[in-house]
């Protein structure tokens, strides 16, 4: 067999999301001589090329390479399907083909086998779809997926469930793989924290935070009621007591939200209608996004909906204490840092969860992420393992 062998990635794009961030924790974990990642990419470049995304540069320093295909829009279905098979027949020399990108899969995956590639895996990373028509299309397109990979992964029971029916957990091609992450990276660290909240002025504050693209999943607009009514509280406590003093009285409180996405334009528009937007921090995607958790004293997540969200076991990894929706799989509340409130419950209740635990004392969570199972060099083993043999124990 070559050295090293190929596998070979398909997703929506690179850019800074969760399944491209877990993908690239475990690219830079994996023995490169023995396995080399390449992505399959969707965009429509048209005349002018592709547009260099988030993790364009990483990948070609780990010596990968990344192959692109139009955008899936439903109407252009056999348009779609020829571009895959031309791509399969000019490049059929992967080990593996996994895709990540499940609402086409069974469009792809197919093409994979009839180029020639032995192993073809279907990776579910979300336990819901979008709302509307795009949703139900998406739903429909996933219907045959069981039968057509060979490996149906997921990050979570409830992704599993979700993308390849109930029956998929009784399938022998079900597996369950936590979305790892590196955990020491992630260890919390004072100086780091003095340093990060220094240089964003909010030294004195009290930190919420959150890291997700702007997507109806995310549900921002509800964390921003939330913030806003935590916010009002603490401010109305400071002019009780001018000197700051009492408790947790006194405290500017700050948000800082961290991704990009569609939905960022209005949420920055109902943070201004709110008058909170001097006190809400739009960070964008960083590189070095570890660092702002050291920054924050609380993560929220509200969200719709998710497969595993790595962004809560980063959270943990720092040690912080965590308010995050039921609709959520429990598989990510794997400390006591976890706390899970209902969706439908008023924001002045998870409000005043924030402020009835604001303090705490921060732990290194690096052992009980490992011993959890989410330790990426323990999955980069495990995967590698599977990429070289064909086969997953």
């Amino acid at each position: 067999m070559d050295r090293p062998v190929r596998v070979l990635h398909v997703l929506g794009g690179l850019s800074l999301g969760g399944a491209e961030s877990r993908i690239m924790d475990l690219y830079r974990c994996m023995d490169r001589e023995k396995v080399q990642f390449d992505f399959l990419v969707h965009q429509d470049g048209g005349e002018m090329g592709r547009i260099p995304e988030f993790y364009d540069e990483e990948v070609g320093k780990l010596g990968g390479k990344i192959y692109t295909l139009p955008k899936f829009r439903g109407y252009n279905y056999f348009g779609y399907k020829k571009a895959v098979k031309e791509f399969f027949r000019e490049h059929h020399e992967f080990a593996a083909v996994q895709g990540h990108m499940t609402s086409t899969a069974a469009i792809y995956l197919p093409e994979a086998a009839k180029a020639g590639i032995l192993v073809r895996a279907a990776h579910a990373r979300s336990a819901g779809v979008d709302k509307g028509v795009k949703g139900v299309l998406t739903r429909l397109l996933r219907l045959p997926l069981l039968k057509k990979a060979d490996y149906c992964f997921a990050c979570s029971k409830e992704a599993g469930e979700s993308v390849f029916g109930r029956k998929w957990i009784d399938s022998s091609k079900a597996f369950v793989i936590p979305n790892a992450v590196d955990a020491r990276k992630f260890t919390y660290r004072e100086d780091v924290r003095k340093e990060v909240r220094e240089e964003l002025g909010i030294s004195d504050c009290f930190v919420v935070g959150h890291v997700g693209r702007f997507h109806y999943a995310k549900n921002h607009e509800f964390l921003l009621e939330v913030f806003e009514d935590l916010h009002s509280r603490l401010l109305k406590d400071e002019k009780s007591k001018p000197q700051g003093e009492g408790g947790k009285e006194g405290k500017r409180s700050v948000l800082i939200l961290l991704g990009e996405g569609s939905g960022m334009e209005g949420a920055k528009e109902q943070a201004k209608r709110m008058d909170i937007a001097q006190d809400v921090f739009f960070l964008g995607n960083r590189k070095d996004v570890w660092k702002y958790y050291q920054a924050m004293d609380f993560f929220v997540f509200p969200s719709r909906f998710e497969g595993l969200p790595g962004t809560v076991v980063e959270a943990q990894a720092a040690g912080l204490q965590c308010l995050i929706s039921d609709r959520i799989t429990r598989e990510v509340g794997f400390s006591e840092l976890v706390h899970y409130e209902g969706i439908e419950t008023a924001p002045e209740k998870w409000a005043e969860y924030i402020i009835n635990h604001m303090f705490y004392e921060r732990k290194d969570m690096c052992a009980g992420v490992e011993a959890a199972g989410f330790d990426v060099r323990a999955q980069a083993e495990r995967m590698e393992k599977f990429y070289v043999t064909g086969k997953m124990e």
